[in-house]
């Protein structure tokens, strides 16, 4: 569970009908300006448990891009289904994508609780994201760029809450995002192809 505080931030609904559509447009204009000349690899740090219906966001995407986006060179997927980042491996796994990866441009995935009428809505920021904070856990703070989904509501029993968050909401929030990441990706690999074709 994860808080943030930096801007800018695009916030979408995933119940509006053009949810994976507006999520796709915002990620990519957000990966355009952010992810530039002075990072090499991308990696998608996807934060959660699966042993928590609420906090299964992050598994779950990481779940759908590592079998979508395995063929891609430079862009690496942490946090899965079989392999979770939470809370008792985050520094490590932080520490193991800096040694690891060359020049990383980190997305930070997470679910978050917050006010009744953000619940089902996705948000995108530029800046790290606090994971733990929603449950009152210090953790270090990661992602160059972040996306959070409100899967409930936040402010009292947050565990209770989180073990009877709807699993429907999670999934069309984990279809939405990794959706649109894997489009975004695929637009943004085309466009530098095209580039390179020009150049040459």
């Amino acid at each position: 569970m994860s808080t943030t505080n930096s801007l800018p931030k695009h916030s979408i609904d995933i119940n509006s009908p053009m949810a994976v559509y507006d999520f796709n447009n915002k990620f990519t204009e957000c990966l355009n300006n952010y992810f530039t000349d002075e990072y090499e690899d991308l990696v998608v740090m996807c934060i959660g448990t699966d042993r928590s219906t609420g906090d299964a966001l992050g598994p779950l995407i990481g779940y759908k891009l590592k079998k979508s986006l395995r063929n891609h060179k430079n862009i690496f997927v942490h946090g899965t289904l079989e392999n979770p980042v939470h809370a008792k491996n985050l520094s490590n796994s932080i520490d193991l994508v800096y040694k690891t990866y060359k020049k990383p441009f980190v997305i930070a995935i997470d679910a978050c609780l917050g006010k009744s009428d953000r619940v089902g809505h996705i948000t995108i920021g530029y800046g790290p994201l606090k994971p733990g904070a929603g449950v009152n856990k210090d953790l270090p703070s990661v992602g160059n760029m972040h996306i959070t989904g409100v899967v409930n509501l936040g402010g009292f029993m947050e565990y209770m809450i989180l073990q009877n968050t709807r699993l429907n909401l999670v999934m069309k929030m984990a279809d939405a995002i990794a959706d649109g990441i894997q489009y975004s990706i695929w637009k943004l690999l085309r466009k530098d192809t095209k580039e390179q074709y020009e150049l040459n």
